[in-house]
């Protein structure tokens, strides 16, 4: 399956690049399994090859899995050897996920580059958040300190006489 990219959106639902990625699976042979890959601003979403197509068909088994961009902390390990790119997503909890990926296509970099954009997003929405909330502690700290006092008037302006 060769891989695809789309023009970005600010929809979180668009798909950014599309594509075959290799999974390390957790079992004790540590296997590698194709995955087919949708990489959007909010996440990773994985389906098994056997899973269904379709962003919203992931399968009857349950061949869908997403790795949201909240969950993740970075983008880790990158080693090149001859034919593969090797990196691990490592999450919140202090998972770490292995991926392969042929050379050429650099779905490392892909990933990490919406990464850095969906948390320099969610930076920017939490400092107005947070500084909305202060200006509004402000206030009401203003009013409770004169809660009586009337606001200032404008007094008309008179007219000079020459």
């Amino acid at each position: 399956m060769k891989d695809s990219c789309a023009s970005p959106s600010s929809s979180s639902s668009a798909v950014l690049r599309a594509g075959e990625l290799e999974k390390r699976s957790a079992s004790l042979l540590q296997l590698w399994k194709k995955k087919r890959a949708e990489l959007r601003a909010d996440g990773l979403s994985l389906f098994s090859p056997e899973g269904g197509k379709g962003a919203a068909g992931g399968g009857l088994g349950g061949g869908r899995k997403e790795l949201r961009f909240g969950a993740i902390q970075k983008v880790d390990c990158v080693e090149r050897t001859g034919k593969y790119v090797y990196f691990t997503i490592v999450t919140t909890d202090r998972r770490e996920i292995d991926f392969r990926c042929p050379g050429e296509s650099c779905w490392n970099a892909s990933i990490t580059l919406a990464l850095i954009d969906f948390q320099n997003k969610r930076a920017l929405r939490d400092f107005h958040s947070r500084r909305q909330k202060e200006e509004e502690e402000e206030e009401e700290q203003a009013t409770a300190r004169a809660p009586h006092a009337k606001p200032p008037t404008r007094r008309p302006r008179l007219a000079r006489a020459s």
